[in-house]
């Protein structure tokens, strides 16, 4: 019996890896790349969340995750072009609004995590619930929300913007969902810019150019280039929250702009024959 056993794991792991390594795009390829990044953030999470509780809670424990995870881009082949860091790196409190396509928007952000420095995330509550690396990420100062719990998500909001006081830079992808139409952002979420003007930091809107590189309906997953566009920082000094509502509509008419700017200049720059730059 245990030699029919190994012999079925045998055929099977050998037709796994067969499937992995092929040329031809397929489905067993395409999800084990997405795999890789979530086995190693787990394993890392398991790994180093004692040592997050000397000092819980505190942003630099997330910066130094963040500075082992960002090495998987070499696994996948990906460039990560940030344009202005100038303006990510400037030492003050903000409210960081971006784009969100896939779970390698993460990837991207923790390749750009040390040069904004003193940095952290808002999450999904259901985040939290995936140890280790939910754990990992409460104690490297990740904020988790429920968002189907409004009050309850603006009074964490409001706590968080006290951060923002100490220079400390607040992340948030601002569709509040995935992107999955690589042709236009989805409208944004208000929370983040009523905890801009409550607090009276800047918003700085940061911009990711399509991933063309990946194509969830014929399972696709090439190497690829993406270019992280900072935009110039919208002070909200003077507004109240009756601007709310306004303030979103311009982020979101900006962002918008510079994204199908972005997406004209990465697709121009590919082969004639490039074809999967459908929707992921």
């Amino acid at each position: 019996m245990w030699y029919s056993l190994w012999g079925l794991m045998f055929v099977v792991f050998t037709y796994l890896v067969k499937k992995i390594v092929q040329s031809k795009p397929n489905k067993i390829q395409f999800y084990f790349k997405f795999f890789i990044f979530y086995f190693a953030g787990s394993v890392l999470a398991a790994i180093i969340w004692p040592y997050f509780l000397l000092d819980p809670k505190n942003v630099k424990n997330a910066k130094l995750g963040a500075g082992f995870l960002k090495h998987i881009t070499k696994v996948y082949g990906l460039k990560w072009e940030l344009r202005r860091e100038d303006i990510l790196s400037e030492d003050r409190g903000a409210i960081i609004v971006s784009n969100h396509q896939s779970s390698l928007d993460i990837l991207g952000l923790f390749n750009i995590w040390h040069i904004a420095n003193k940095l952290t995330a808002i999450a999904k509550k259901e985040i939290f619930y995936v140890w280790p690396f939910g754990l990992a990420a409460y104690l490297g100062g990740v904020v988790f929300i429920d968002r189907k719990n409004t009050k309850g998500a603006y009074k964490q909001l409001n706590v968080t913007a006290e951060a923002m006081n100490k220079k400390i830079k607040i992340w948030l992808f601002s569709e509040g969902t995935r992107n999955k139409d690589y042709t236009k952002l989805l409208p944004f979420k208000k929370g983040a810019f009523s905890m801009a003007i409550a607090s009276q930091k800047p918003v700085i809107p940061v911009v990711f150019s399509p991933y063309y590189f990946i194509n969830k309906k014929k399972y696709i997953f090439n190497k690829g280039h993406v270019v992280i566009q900072c935009l110039e920082p919208i002070s909200t000094k003077g507004m109240t929250m009756d601007d709310v509502s306004t303030l979103t509509e311009r982020v979101h008419e900006i962002m918008e702009k510079t994204y199908k700017d972005l997406s004209n200049e990465v697709f121009s720059a590919l082969p004639h024959d490039y074809t999967h730059t459908l929707v992921g």
